[in-house]
C-alpha cells in the first residue's frame, strides 16, 4: 500500500496529463506531433465555387466564393467592407443588416450566390463624400450610439424603416426596429433619431 502511494506521489505533471487523456480516450498531441494538415484548410473543390456579381454601393464588384458563403462573409472577407458587423451570426441581433435591392436583409442568413446581380447597400454606401446620410447625422445629434458595434445595422435598418413608412409613432418605430438589438440600451435615442429623420424627409 505504501509502495503504491509512493509511486503515485512521484508522478510528474506530464505523466499525469498523458495518463488522464489516455483514460478519457483522447490523443495527446504535442506541438511536434500535430498533423501537417491541421494548420491548412483543404481547398474548396472547383464545382463548389461560384462567381458572384453584385453592385455594391454603386460599384460593380465580382468575387469567386464557396457556394456556402453568406452575403455577410462575402462583404467582409472578400470585398473588405468591414462596416457591416458580424454579431450573433444567427439572424437574431441585426448587426449585419444591409439593403438588398432597397430591402433590409440580415446578411448572415442569406447566401451570396442568391443575390446575383443585386444592388447591395452597406453602411459605407450611405454617405455622399463628406456629407453624412441624414440618419447618420441624427444618430450623432441624438446620441443614438454608445459602443457603436450595432450602429451600422441600426442605421441601415432605420433607413429601411423610414422608406417603408413605418414611422407613424414611436411605438411603431420600436416595433419595426425590434430585430436590431443594442446591448448598450440606446433604444430611446435610436427611436428619436429615426423619428427626426422621418419628419425631415
Amino acid at each position: 500500500m505504501s509502495e503504491t502511494f509512493d509511486e503515485a506521489t512521484t508522478l510528474k505533471r506530464r505523466t499525469f496529463v498523458a495518463a488522464s487523456t489516455a483514460v478519457a480516450g483522447l490523443p495527446l498531441l504535442t506541438s511536434d506531433r500535430l498533423p501537417a494538415a491541421a494548420s491548412t484548410a483543404a481547398p474548396t473543390p472547383a464545382d463548389q465555387l461560384s462567381t458572384v456579381r453584385l453592385t455594391v454601393n454603386g460599384e460593380q464588384r465580382t468575387a469567386k466564393v464557396d457556394n456556402r458563403t453568406s452575403l455577410l462573409d462575402l462583404l467582409r472577407e472578400h470585398l473588405d467592407l468591414l462596416g457591416t458587423k458580424k454579431g450573433c451570426d444567427q439572424g437574431a441581433c441585426g448587426a449585419c443588416t444591409v439593403l438588398v435591392d432597397d430591402r433590409r436583409v440580415n446578411a448572415c442568413l442569406t447566401l451570396a450566390v442568391m443575390h446575383q446581380d443585386a444592388r447591395v447597400t452597406t453602411i459605407e454606401g450611405l454617405a455622399r463624400g463628406e456629407q453624412l446620410h441624414p440618419l447618420q447625422q441624427a444618430f450623432i445629434d441624438h446620441d443614438g450610439l454608445q459602443c457603436g458595434y450595432c450602429t451600422p445595422g441600426q442605421v441601415m435598418s432605420g433607413v429601411a424603416c423610414i422608406a417603408e413608412g413605418h414611422t407613424g409613432s414611436r411605438a411603431e418605430i420600436r416595433e419595426w426596429m425590434s430585430g436590431n438589438l443594442c446591448r448598450c440600451g440606446a433604444y430611446t435615442n435610436i427611436v428619436s433619431a429615426i423619428e427626426q429623420t422621418a419628419k425631415e424627409a
